[in-house]
Formats: structure tokens, C-alpha cells, sequence
């Protein structure tokens, strides 16, 4: 397969046609190897308009809600950003394409070590990894300008609010264990300013502020 026409294409069909217009992410999306990041025997649905099984019950998820999530976040490409659910790594890498320093968190230890391998062979080195609950957030290293969460909440865990700066924004799918809306929630002092996008299917977020186990 020419996986560079597909990834083109993949911008032009699925990202632009549905509303995606910020010129970094979708430059970001046009340099990122999507099929570097999906099992070999899925390669050849790498750019496919939907989500893919990565192991652990993890999917990578659609290319369009990857583009969604990020263009949310209107990155400028300083200060920290936190990602909440390693998986692949693929979202990973498109953020840290637009952000100065990524710090991302995984529970699957397998998972976390697959894509911080991948990543690092990918030459990017403004990502730090964590295993271990990521509703919690990152305490010590907030606060962040922007947090991302791929994964499906009970509700908006203020722990995550709380580590926002100041004008900071927080990218999360939250309802049901089965179908979630995906809001952004901006941070103005102390208040926190909420907006819904678009329905979304995403696996639980595990974890104290989260889903429980099982």
C-alpha cells in the first residue's frame, strides 16, 4: 500500500469534509504514520474511517475524532499538554507534533511500553510516560494548557479541572459506559466553562475518578 496517498486522502476525505480547518492539525495529521501505530494484521485499515483494536480492550481511535479532540484543545505549541490514555501512542504523537512537552499516562503497562518504543523509534522526545491511573491526572507536574482524556467518564473529574491553568482546556468524552458526548471545559480563574461537540462511543476511563474495575 502507498500509505502516504492514504494518509492524504484520509485528510482530505474524512477530516476536512467533516470541519476540521485548523492548519496544524491537519498538517499534523498528514505526517503522523497512523499505520505504524495498528497491529500488523490491521494495517491495511491504518487510515479506515473508524477505531481499531490495539490489544488490552483498547481501540486506536477514528482519525476524525483524533483531529476533533485536538483541534479542541487549539493548541499553539508551548507549554504542557496531558494526554489520559496512552493507547497506541498515535494520539500521542499528533500532540506532541503541536506542543512543546506531552505527558501522557497509561494503566496496560504492556500498552504504555509498546508506544513509548514506537515513539522513541518515531524520534520524538518531548514526551514523558506514566503507568497508573490517569483520572488522577499529573499532579506534580500540572498545570497544564491543555488535557486530553481518550477514554469515556462517569462525569468530569475535578481533578483534571484542577490541574488546568488559567485559560487552559479540557478535551473529554463523558455519559454512559456506552455512548459519551464529547465536551471541552475552559478554565477562566475559577470557573470552569463547559461545551458539547458531538456524540461518541469511547472504552470506560478506569480508574478512582472514573469507571470501577470489572
Amino acid at each position: 500500500m502507498d500509505f502516504n496517498t492514504e494518509r492524504q486522502r484520509m485528510v482530505e476525505n474524512q477530516l476536512k469534509t467533516r470541519g476540521i480547518t485548523n492548519f496544524r492539525v491537519l498538517e499534523a495529521m498528514r505526517k503522523v504514520p497512523r499505520h505504524s501505530f495498528v497491529p500488523p494484521e490491521l494495517i491495511s485499515s491504518a487510515y479506515h474511517d473508524g477505531p481499531l483494536s490495539i490489544g488490552e480492550g483498547q481501540t486506536i481511535s477514528q482519525p476524525y475524532m483524533v483531529a476533533l479532540m485536538t483541534e479542541c484543545l487549539e493548541l499553539k505549541g508551548e507549554g504542557k499538554v496531558l494526554e489520559v490514555g496512552t493507547g497506541s501512542g498515535y494520539q500521542t504523537a499528533i500532540l506532541a507534533e503541536l506542543a512543546k512537552e506531552v505527558y501522557t499516562i497509561e494503566i496496560h503497562k504492556s500498552l504504555s511500553d509498546k508506544a513509548r518504543q514506537l515513539l522513541t523509534a518515531l524520534g520524538y522526545d518531548n514526551i514523558e510516560f506514566r503507568i497508573g491511573d490517569g483520572s488522577k491526572g499529573w499532579e506534580e507536574e500540572s498545570p497544564f494548557g491543555g488535557i486530553i482524556v481518550t477514554a469515556g467518564s462517569p462525569d468530569i473529574p475535578s481533578t483534571l479541572q484542577d490541574q488546568l491553568t488559567d485559560g487552559g482546556r479540557l478535551v473529554i468524552p463523558v455519559g454512559s459506559r456506552f455512548l459519551q458526548t464529547l465536551y471541552r471545559i475552559t478554565r477562566v480563574g475559577d470557573s470552569f466553562h463547559k461545551e458539547a461537540f458531538t456524540s461518541c462511543v469511547f472504552v470506560p476511563l478506569v480508574g478512582e475518578h472514573g469507571w470501577k474495575a470489572g
